[in-house]
């Protein structure tokens, strides 16, 4: 196995993030880091992605990796919701621009599933296997939406019919879908109806360069800078309902009441949207509405070349999703040494050691996930052992190399059976 073709479909893919954009967030940063450490592993690598406003055609990382881009939908970005209608054109170009190139592959990658649906579609027609990373399933989405808005309204904005209908095709008909969490794995099975046999899991992975502590006087100093305090919590992602802002505003008096000093850093959104701002307005009104607001300082936009810092920086960070596939941003902080506190909605509260490498609860209930916040600041001998064996958890089991070479057995894997498939028949 030599060549990749990668298909991330939705955003604002390039070779240098645009985190903060809409619909551009941790999958990015995923796909990003896996065509990297896959061309590092000495494989051809093509990402291919949607152009449109004026981006280039190519972004040529390295002689191995290059973002390709394929236009299709004109020139506005669509969000992902509404991809529906637009991937049989991009089926069509990017097969056209693939026997124009005369690009071989030996494996399809694809990521959400807007990208499965597409890159089935190719792999059929280039005759090769196809694996897919789904990043979150639409049945649990909707599932846990539910009580939060209603059916018609949900299903206008963010049409789930489609998209379940959409997601069984690809997890049927690709070889092997690869799951981020053990949940997803169990909802594979008995939502989709996908065999055993051809699912698993592999965690995502973290920048182990960028991402890992520093001493306590160093840590001084890069609080000075970024003007966060010795016990501020950090909450840090997209402007998104899913992420549950809301919920955690209310779980904070409890925190300030047993913790008076501490302070939440909101880095929350990011870019500067309309849909951002009236989230950011609405949180604003709601700490005004639970009288919190002098307790917040936001910060909504941290450029990427400070997140590590600013992630290092807090006390404690906190993770308060309604859903969360799986929390990138939580292992990120982990890996600087800073505690997180996460949701039990999500896939990665079943891989800590709960008190030993960070702590969760439900942000449903505002009390108990403001004691479990309060916890790493009002003891120091917790939140120290927290910083410690959590940065140990992320590293040891989150590196980008490490999941790539997983990655690529499940690849090789899949084409043999394929091969094998087409000898018998």
């Amino acid at each position: 196995m030599k060549s990749i073709l990668m298909i991330s479909l939705h955003g604002y893919v390039g070779a240098h993030a645009e985190l903060g954009k809409p619909d551009t967030g941790g999958q990015v940063v995923y796909v990003l880091e896996l065509a990297e450490r896959f061309s590092r592993l000495g494989k051809r690598v093509d990402l291919m992605t949607r152009q449109f406003e004026d981006q280039p055609e190519y972004d040529h990382v390295d002689e191995n990796y290059s973002v390709w881009r394929i236009p299709f939908g004109g020139k506005k970005f669509i969000r992902k919701e509404d991809m529906h209608d637009h991937l049989k054109k991009f089926v069509t170009n990017a097969l056209a621009a693939i026997k124009k190139e005369r690009k071989k592959y030996d494996v399809v990658y694809s990521h959400y599933w807007d990208a499965g649906w597409a890159g089935q579609k190719i792999a059929e027609e280039l005759g090769i296997s196809h694996v897919h990373t789904p990043h979150s399933l639409g049945w649990w989405k909707q599932h846990s939406m539910g009580s939060d808005m209603e059916e018609k309204e949900m299903e206008k904005t963010y049409r789930f019919k489609e998209r379940i209908r959409k997601e069984y095709f690809v997890y049927q008909m690709c070889n092997y879908v690869i799951a981020t969490t053990l949940p997803q794995v169990d909802l594979l099975t008995k939502q989709y109806d996908v065999l055993p046999k051809n699912c698993g899991m592999i965690p995502p992975g973290i920048d182990e360069n960028r991402f890992f502590p520093v001493p306590s006087k160093e840590n001084d100093r890069i609080r000075a800078k970024y003007d966060i305090q010795p016990t501020d919590i950090l909450a840090l992602g997209r402007m998104a309902h899913n992420k549950g802002y809301d919920l955690l505003f209310h779980a904070l008096p409890t925190v300030f009441e047993l913790c008076p000093e501490a302070r939440l850093v909101a880095a929350i959104g990011g870019d500067q949207s309309d849909q951002d701002n009236q989230g950011i307005e609405k949180l604003k009104k709601l700490a005004e509405e639970l009288g919190i607001a002098d307790k917040i300082s936001w910060k909504n936009y941290i450029a990427d070349e400070d997140l590590a810092n600013v992630y290092r920086s807090a006390n404690i960070f906190v993770m308060p999703s309604r859903y969360e596939p799986f929390g990138m941003v939580a292992i990120e902080a982990m890996a600087c040494g800073t505690p997180s506190i996460i949701t039990v909605h999500g896939g990665l509260c079943d891989l800590i050691d709960f008190g030993n490498q960070g702590l969760f609860a439900d942000p449903h209930r505002p009390k108990e996930f403001g004691a479990m916040m309060a916890m790493p600041l009002l003891y120091p001998k917790l939140r120290n052992e927290l910083s410690v064996e959590g940065a140990r958890f992320a590293r040891r089991n989150f590196g980008w190399t490490g999941i790539a070479k997983r990655m690529l057995e499940v690849f090789r894997s899949s084409i043999n059976q394929r091969t094998m498939e087409s000898n018998i028949y």
